[in-house]
């Protein structure tokens, strides 16, 4: 089977399409989150993995994200769009929201987030790790959808799989960051050493611990409950940035990502 765009599904999305082909990926790195589905949308071939597991079994801190990357990379598959819950740290960044993000934070710690580990000393640049292309066209795609979204973020990725302290959530907020989420680190990170395109779009289905006063702390009930009140207007979104992206004339950088990171001696 072969992909040009694959989506990696986060809490609450499990399906994107009803028929297709079925794949259970392994690789040097293990197995994949869940099985992977190829279908044709919007007249592109496009793989559907599901990040935390077929049953949601899999927390953050455990997804085997080089088993994903290394699968999709072995599909062909030169753009992702990665979906994810995230919480807000602004209360101008609403639940039912949808953000793409332009900058992270690495908070995580213990993760594999590299495929170069082995063999030789690779330093990939991460200083715009989203692709501007891609977001461009889901900005496109939101305006004609008539949707409510941010086109900057700010994420602040966590280890998980617990929720913040009120003391944490708002030395996010006062440091300047506007949502934060589990799953982005190394997805992201390691999508670029493959010089894979990628997009982050993240449903805000909460506000955290942050907004001392204003709002109750977040349950995950409460985080399932409005992802998938959105879960229509995700897929129909996926469907729309898909139909308007072109991976075969993609001129971002991220397809050179390795030129001139390598260490020669």
């Amino acid at each position: 089977m072969e992909a040009d765009i694959a989506v990696i599904g986060g809490s609450g999305l499990y399906s994107l399409f009803d028929k297709h082909e079925s794949l259970d990926a392994k690789n040097k790195y293990g197995s994949a989150s869940g099985t992977i589905s190829v279908a044709e949308l919007e007249g592109k071939r496009v793989a559907f993995l599901p990040r935390h597991g077929n049953k949601h079994t899999i927390p953050p801190h455990k997804v085997p994200y080089r088993a994903n990357i290394q699968a999709l990379s072995e599909l062909g598959v030169k753009m992702i769009i990665g979906t994810c819950a995230v919480g807000s740290l602004y209360s101008s960044y609403k639940p039912g929201d949808f953000v793409f993000f332009d900058q992270f934070a690495n908070m995580t710690c213990g993760r594999d987030d590299t495929f170069f580990d082995e063999d030789e000393v690779v330093h990939v640049s991460m200083a715009y790790p989203y692709c501007d292309y891609m977001r461009r066209v889901a900005e496109e795609s939101s305006n004609r959808m008539n949707l409510s979204y941010h086109n900057t973020s700010t994420l602040a990725v966590v280890n998980g799989p617990r929720f913040s302290t009120v003391a944490e959530s708002k030395l996010l907020m006062d440091n300047g960051f506007h949502c934060i989420n589990m799953t982005q680190y190394p997805e992201v990170a390691l999508a670029r050493e493959k010089q894979i395109c990628y997009l982050g779009v993240g449903v805000i289905t909460d506000y955290d611990a942050g907004l001392v006063g204003k709002i109750i702390p977040v349950s995950f009930d409460e985080v399932n409950r409005v992802f998938a009140e959105n879960m229509v207007k995700l897929k129909g979104l996926i469907k729309e940035i898909v139909s308007g992206l072109n991976p075969e004339k993609r001129t971002c950088s991220c397809r050179n990502a390795l030129d001139g990171a390598k260490v020669n001696v």
